[in-house]
């Protein structure tokens, strides 16, 4: 074939699908500073790289950073971070200072990452226990979770729980949507492609030979079942 396939091209990580880095307004992190701080929501941000709003916060010492917004705060609360800190809403501590039960997001996996896991707006995890140097927390997908007790967490769930919840209604919506976080939509069949844009295409609606495809073989062909061990139903 003289073209790749539009996979092909995505993951060759060219300009035409990538979405420019200036197009977001902030980069989600907790602050990596020793002692307790004291800040004050000043600003909510909306961004399009993120589900959830984002919250503007002013340390006493005027230093300011980002942080994902929980649900029920407001301008001018103030949340608490560092060891030992007050428990509030949105505020950031260690899992190991948590009790059990409560409610949190933005968990980080190792200490110091700055939050990865429970972002998604209206997810929250929950402390399960504390057990010797891990604490277990029952995360979003209900699997629980292993933590070193030096782990950060935001209080409370995150907020914007209810923008899924809202009917798309057409594909004009739907379009922006995926458009403000670099996912291609919609995602056409091979078999609806013309036979110089996919294999499988042709405008017969059906793939019309084997799909079983070597695994040595060239770019433009490689789609399908790649180097299938078997297919079909499995025999009782």
């Amino acid at each position: 074939m003289g073209k790749r396939l539009k996979q092909q091209r995505r993951g060759k990580g060219s300009n035409a699908y990538t979405k420019p880095p200036n197009h977001f307004k902030a980069d989600v992190m907790f602050v990596n500073r020793p002692g307790k701080m004291t800040g004050e929501v000043i600003e909510f941000i909306d961004d399009p790289g993120h589900t959830a709003p984002l919250m503007r916060v002013r340390y006493d010492d005027y230093t300011e950073n980002t942080l994902i917004a929980p649900e029920g705060i407001k301008i001018g609360d103030r949340i608490h971070e560092g060891k030992g800190s007050e428990i509030t809403l949105g505020s950031v501590l260690q899992l190991g200072d948590i009790p059990d039960g409560m409610p949190v997001y933005n968990i980080e996996s190792k200490p110091g990452d700055g939050g990865k896991l429970a972002r998604t707006a209206g997810t929250y995890a929950t402390v399960a226990a504390h057990v010797q140097n891990k604490v277990t927390v029952l995360m979003p997908s209900k699997h629980t979770m292993d933590f070193s007790p030096e782990c950060r967490a935001e209080i409370g769930a995150v907020a914007g729980g209810g923008a899924k919840a809202r009917p798309i209604m057409k594909a004009g919506r739907n379009f922006y949507i995926k458009h403000a976080v670099n996912r291609t939509w919609p995602t056409n069949r091979g078999v609806k492609s013309n036979p110089v844009d996919h294999p499988f295409g042709g405008k017969q609606h059906h793939k019309g030979a084997s799909s079983m495809v070597s695994r040595n073989a060239p770019p433009g062909a490689k789609v399908g079942h790649i180097a299938a061990s078997r297919v079909g139903r499995r025999k009782r």
